[in-house]
């Protein structure tokens, strides 16, 4: 014969499991239509000849990285003067490129660093490997394997504006993403 307290907690406990039962979503019934739509589509329409195809937009595909559309077309992140501090502002960009190189193992990139004319030229090209490593090392702390990424300096060399002005500059302090196949 079982025991009042016994009885009480095998009741507790039937009840929660009638009760979490009760709560649990059941899926939608077949076939459940709305009453009362009508179709408004003329009956002797030809459908195909209304829809333009739609060009699916895949963000993990290789084609992202040329597609103007994708954050992945964007591969240099800018820096600061005299500084390697990759800035917030790149953060979701750098996201972009690490979840495209999770989804592609098979890739790898050259993380190139530049500096701006200003400084000698050992100067510039340790800067300028710094901004490659800071680079890097964001994409790593995001889980990009080492093996997918080597990073160099190109220092000064290869500027993409020569004018001497702080706008030129700024667009010369920078570390350049390349994916294979690029470099």
């Amino acid at each position: 014969m079982p025991t009042a307290k016994f009885s009480r907690k095998l009741l507790s406990a039937l009840s929660l499991a009638l009760i979490l039962a009760a709560c649990s979503s059941q899926p939608p019934a077949p076939e459940q239509n709305a009453a009362g739509v009508e179709s408004r589509t003329p009956a002797n329409m030809d459908r195909s000849a209304t829809t333009a195809p739609v060009e699916s937009f895949d963000p993990m595909s290789v084609a992202a990285l040329k597609d103007p559309r994708s954050p992945l077309s964007k591969r240099s992140i800018y820096f600061d003067y005299d500084s390697y501090i990759v800035k917030d502002e790149f953060q979701s960009l750098l996201v972009a490129h690490a979840k495209f190189l999770a989804a592609n193992s098979n890739m790898k990139i050259l993380i190139q660093g530049n500096a701006d004319e200003r400084g000698s030229r050992e100067y510039n090209l340790a800067l300028a490997q710094k901004r490659a490593d800071a680079v890097k090392k964001s994409l790593s702390l995001l889980g990009t394997p080492e093996s997918q990424m080597e990073s160099v300096s190109l220092g000064e060399e290869k500027p993409v504006c020569t004018e001497s002005t702080e706008a030129c500059w700024a667009q010369n302090r920078r570390g350049d993403i390349l994916y294979s196949g690029e470099y």
